[in-house]
């Protein structure tokens, strides 16, 4: 059951983000993506991934995966509000 919970919340937070980013500028979709990422999905994810991991193999000590899994979608996400944050807006010229 927990899981499904944590695959769950990576869903609802990857389905919010991109709500919250269709039609926006690139910068915008960086920063949404980023904060994604970093705060709903990375957890979750890595927790539910840990655990599948774990039950497959039948062995707990398998599901400490998740504290590698972790930090790489995490730093994964705080580049991408990096990039969002200090990117140049693209200007046509004329």
């Amino acid at each position: 059951m927990a899981i499904v919970i944590g695959y769950g919340i990576a869903f609802i937070g990857a389905l919010v983000a991109f709500l919250l980013s269709v039609g926006k500028p690139k910068y915008k979709k960086f920063k949404v993506w980023g904060i994604a990422l970093m705060v709903p999905i990375s957890p979750a994810f890595a927790f539910a991934i840990g655990l599948t991991y774990a039950v497959i193999v039948k062995s707990g000590w398998a599901g400490l995966i998740m504290w590698y899994i972790f930090p790489i979608i995490f730093i994964i996400g705080l580049v991408m509000l990096l990039v969002g944050i200090f990117k140049k807006e693209e200007t046509e010229i004329a």
